[in-house]
């Protein structure tokens, strides 16, 4: 049997190779010149950033203060558009399904980023596939609220209540999966107490609740309430954080009144949906950081309990992982389920 040989001249194979190099040039340009396109004028027009959560909440505060700030320091409208519902599924689910140009951004909490996931047998979109991090722009700092006359006055108080009459305490929260079931859930988990959860459309329907003594306590964001503490329609009992808060150094903290160790936080965190170009992440980023460094808007934020961060969206990607996998420990060793 006679062997075929096939063969290219040389003068042809170096031609083509030229021509082939050519034409790569030629379009990793245009790709160039489409992204700076896309990014380098950007923003050109309004940007629509949705909150998956209720107006009043925690988030939706903090993401009014920074972002007015933003869109003054880029000299363009940034409408904010709440969302409330299935503890934010819906809502970010929009986010995730939007053209990733910039222009709808998420606003979102880490129930929504890293408790949900991890209570959902089934979720429409995946946080770390379907999402570009921005930054984590602040944490919020949280406590537990009570109505004003009510006999509960400190963290004590509350798991003595509770053992007293187990199941017969109603506690308020945002809906299933959302940060005030999950805190509350540790909370009962580590005391060895049982309370009734009574899940809201929002946070800010379930602070109103505690308020209308439809519920007895609830954990939530200070910022979500602080407008009813200083109303005097809710007290604060007890502050999460590791140290008193400033803003209230005759609250106690959790640990130090009641559940020695307990403490929790939620996050502020802002993301585009995957693909968005880098230079407009990158450059949102730096607005944010800038917004919150000014000192004005930190005030603000920190009356409200919330403090700034301003992290990158690498930094946010490597958090994200971490929380990820910490609350998917936590609602499995306390069993906490989505209902």
């Amino acid at each position: 049997m006679t062997a075929t040989s096939f063969f290219i001249s040389t003068p042809l194979l170096r031609t083509s190779a030229r021509q082939l190099g050519t034409a790569l040039v030629g379009i990793a340009f245009l790709l160039s010149a489409s992204v700076q396109a896309q990014t380098g004028n950007y923003p050109q027009k309004p940007i629509k950033l949705i909150v998956p959560l209720a107006a009043g909440s925690a988030v939706d505060n903090a993401a009014r203060i920074v972002m007015q700030k933003v869109a003054t320091n880029m000299g363009t409208g940034i409408a904010i558009e709440n969302q409330a519902g299935a503890a934010g599924l819906i809502g970010a689910d929009r986010v995730a399904k939007s053209v990733p140009d910039g222009y709808t951004l998420g606003g979102f909490n880490d129930s929504i980023m890293t408790m949900l996931p991890n209570l959902q047998a089934k979720m429409p979109w995946d946080i770390q596939k379907d999402f570009e991090p921005i930054s984590l722009v602040a944490t919020v700092e949280w406590g537990v609220v009570v109505p004003a006359d009510s006999a509960i006055r400190t963290a004590a108080d509350l798991i003595a209540a509770a053992k007293k009459s187990p199941g017969q305490l109603n506690y308020g929260s945002g809906g299933n999966g959302s940060p005030q079931h999950i805190a509350m859930a540790l909370f009962a988990s580590q005391a060895g107490v049982q309370l009734t959860h009574v899940p809201y459309k929002g946070a800010t329907q379930a602070a109103v609740g505690v308020a209308g003594h439809e519920v007895q306590v609830a954990f939530q964001g200070i910022a979500t309430v602080s407008s009813l503490i200083k109303a005097g329609k809710l007290r604060l009992i007890a502050v999460t954080t590791p140290k008193r808060l400033p803003q209230f150094p005759d609250v106690p903290t959790v640990s130090e009144s009641g559940l020695s160790g307990f403490e929790f936080n939620s996050w502020y965190a802002m993301m585009a949906p995957a693909g968005t170009p880098k230079p407009i992440l990158q450059k949102l980023h730096a607005e944010i950081v800038k917004a919150i460094s000014d000192p004005a808007i930190k005030e603000q934020l920190f009356g409200l309990g919330l403090s700034p961060k301003g992290t990158s969206p690498d930094e946010l990607a490597a958090d994200l992982k971490v929380q990820f996998a910490k609350y998917g420990n936590l609602i499995k060793q306390a069993n906490i389920t989505a209902d």
